[in-house]
């Protein structure tokens, strides 16, 4: 009997799986045996012990993995899953990947009569759990189609934004934006303080204001002001999708923003402890300039 294979069960996968279990029959796999466990129990998910017997049966693949060289490793690598797909199969790629691999797994798939969808999600662990996420959907018309009804169990703002690799242009690109307008209003937040306004009477300023963003209106009362900075995206999976932007914008030739953002971000890394949340930007300013704006202050 056909089903849906769903690789990658971690904080984001692991509530995505339990919400496609309840419309299709879904068989979950991750290298941690232990988060195989957690999604299984309390679902209706089955366990895939490994994926060396997967393929004949399965009518759908749903990838949730951390790298472009992850959805690689489980295509077209040792496990060559793509090679036991049937002819007719739709491959969805919800991860972060890179646009170039992603439209070359697309031109591989299509080879084999396998439709490529790439659809990745956007709106944090909260959303993942009550099925609400934005999902950016890159592939053919035909194949976006197939997807929906798959994607309909996850998010509820679908957005077809072009072929093959243009869901993970448009991931990567929000997210530099997303970073970026955290680096902004850190930077006049700091610079209010140092001119006698206080860090949450300038959030409310910009509230107010054209300078409103979701940085002000959820990252800074949430995680920065309060100082608990536990948004739960991690600061380096936010550099790598920047890196992506980054890459993308170098072939556009004049992106100084995009470049400036990254640069400034990636140089402060070495200054967060080893697992930093992306909120923790505002940090990298403070150990810079001295100028505390959470409740906690500089640490």
């Amino acid at each position: 009997m056909s089903h849906t294979l769903f690789l990658g069960l971690g904080r984001m996968g692991a509530p995505m799986a339990r919400l496609h279990a309840e419309a299709f029959e879904t068989h979950v796999f991750d290298v941690f045996p232990d988060a195989v466990s957690a999604v299984v129990e309390g679902s209706s998910a089955r366990p895939v012990a490994d994926l060396v017997s997967e393929g004949a049966d399965v009518d759908v693949v749903i990838l949730m993995l951390p790298t472009s060289r992850h959805v690689e490793d489980a295509l077209t690598g040792e496990g060559a899953l793509l090679e036991r797909l049937p002819a007719g199969s739709l491959v969805i790629d919800m991860g972060s990947s890179e646009p170039g691999s992603t439209r070359s797994l697309a031109a591989a798939a299509g080879e084999r009569g396998v439709d490529y969808v790439d659809a990745p999600v956007s709106g944090g662990i909260a959303k993942a759990e009550t099925g609400e996420l934005t999902i950016m959907a890159g592939g053919t018309d035909d194949a976006v189609a197939r997807a929906m009804p798959h994607l309909e169990t996850v998010g509820n703002s679908i957005v077809h934004v072009g072929p093959a690799g243009a869901g993970h242009a448009a991931k990567a690109l929000n997210n530099l934006v997303s970073a970026t307008n955290i680096a902004a209003a850190t930077e006049a937040v700091l610079i209010a303080k140092h001119f006698g306004i206080e860090p949450a009477a300038m959030i409310e300023v910009l509230n107010a204001s054209t300078g409103m963003s979701q940085a002000t209106q959820v990252k800074f009362p949430q995680h920065i002001l309060p100082g608990t900075y536990a948004s739960k995206f991690a600061y380096d999976l936010m550099l790598k999708d920047m890196g992506i932007a980054r890459r993308m914008a170098d072939e556009v030739g004049f992106a100084p923003v995009t470049g400036a953002a990254f640069d400034t971000l990636s140089e402060g890394r070495s200054a967060l402890g080893e697992h930093a949340d992306h909120t923790e930007i505002a940090r990298v300013y403070t150990r810079t300039t001295g100028i505390s704006i959470d409740e906690g202050h500089a640490r």
